[in-house]
């Protein structure tokens, strides 16, 4: 009994330390940048040790993988939950706005657009958005097309040229655009794909 106990607190703490890791990491990358971020930073905005970082990461590029999967993970969250009503059409429009206000979380748009691609590369930035938002769109695209909602089209170049609009209007919009102008533009080419 008391073997499982001491289990779960081991167990609680390693989670602890991680997620202490990655939201001091995700704060100075965000700040000030992938490459400007120093390890010692990152520990001592953590409270841990370089030993704890080391145990839980190879090095500062597999910390930085985690805070992009976790980012990326939080953007699929949000699309799952704002879009899981209505007809396939209107699932698909309700998750690119849902994509839209994830995105506008302060940081997102450099961790997953910017500083992703150029510190992971871009196909390990792929497999990320394949496990997150980019498959919440394949899914969404897919029942659409199941439904009769939309023309069946390839749904591999579907995705990535959805996919790539969509990453494109969150950095206009980081920069200032109108979202709600993205957010008619993308919409209309959803209601365009009808048959």
């Amino acid at each position: 009994m008391q073997e499982g106990t001491v289990s779960r607190t081991n167990r609680e703490r390693t989670e602890a330390t991680r997620a202490a890791l990655i939201k001091a990491a995700r704060s100075l990358f965000v700040e000030k940048g992938y490459a400007e971020t120093g390890t010692p930073e990152i520990v001592a905005a953590a409270g841990v040790t370089r030993g704890a970082l080391y145990h839980h990461f190879a090095d500062k590029q597999a910390l930085f993988r985690a805070v992009v999967e976790h980012e990326s993970a939080a953007v699929a969250e949000e699309i799952v939950r704002k879009s899981s009503d209505g007809t396939a059409i209107e699932m698909l429009i309700a998750g690119g706005n849902a994509f839209f206000s994830a995105m506008a979380v302060p940081g997102r748009t450099r961790l997953l657009l910017l500083d992703g691609p150029a510190v992971l590369g871009r196909a390990e930035m792929d497999a990320i958005d394949a496990r997150h938002a980019g498959r919440t769109l394949r899914e969404g695209l897919a029942y659409a097309m199941e439904q009769g909602e939309i023309r069946p089209l390839p749904l591999d170049q579907l995705c990535a040229l959805l996919g790539a609009a969509f990453d494109r209007a969150a950095l206009a919009i980081r920069n200032e655009a109108e979202t709600a102008e993205y957010q008619a533009v993308i919409g209309d080419l959803i209601k365009g794909l009808r048959p």
